[in-house]
């Protein structure tokens, strides 16, 4: 956002597109920047949504990462890309409000197998019908040739991240 001055001393505000920024030069503007501020938007979005159903954004992703057999609680946090200590917290919060239950694993006698419960299912199926909203509204709204350009550059990113390979170009 840009405050400029307008006529009669009004502060008018102008919000300018990261892609007229690119474009503009207005303001130098990194691939990261684009991606965490788009990515917070859509968090606080995600989080407000689900705040109705007493839920977070990240308890919604987690009801989605849980297979219908149950899901071992140490292959949840490599699954979804999150820290353990940050995984632990969110189960156990989850497991309060009765949305899953932990089981012991029958392969893995140390191990524990998570599952939703009646009330987890019902979240996991709001949390399924949100993000398929969002991803619907955007599909429907943008070429599709630009979100196979877009799908192309995340894969792109994601691989060079991946393989540690930020300074050689292709």
């Amino acid at each position: 956002m840009h405050t400029l001055l307008c006529k009669h001393n009004y502060v008018c505000i102008v919000k300018i597109t990261i892609f007229e920024q690119i474009t503009r030069r207005l303001k130098p503007i990194t691939i990261e920047y684009a991606l965490r501020t788009t990515w917070q938007l859509i968090t606080n979005m995600y989080n407000e949504k689900a705040a109705a159903y007493d839920s977070t954004m990240s308890m919604g992703f987690t009801l989605l990462s849980i297979d219908a057999e149950g899901t071992p609680s140490t292959a949840l946090g490599p699954k979804m890309g999150i820290e353990p200590t940050s995984l632990s917290r969110i189960l156990n919060t989850m497991e309060e409000r009765g949305y899953i239950e932990r089981r012991p694993n029958p392969n893995d006698g140390r191990g524990v197998l998570i599952f939703l419960t009646e009330q987890g299912k019902e979240k996991r199926d709001v949390s399924k019908e949100t993000v398929l909203e969002f991803n619907n509204s955007i599909f429907k709204n943008m070429d599709p040739k630009k979100m196979e350009h877009f799908f192309e550059v995340i894969e792109f990113i994601k691989m060079k991240v991946e393989q540690n390979e930020l300074s050689k170009t292709v």
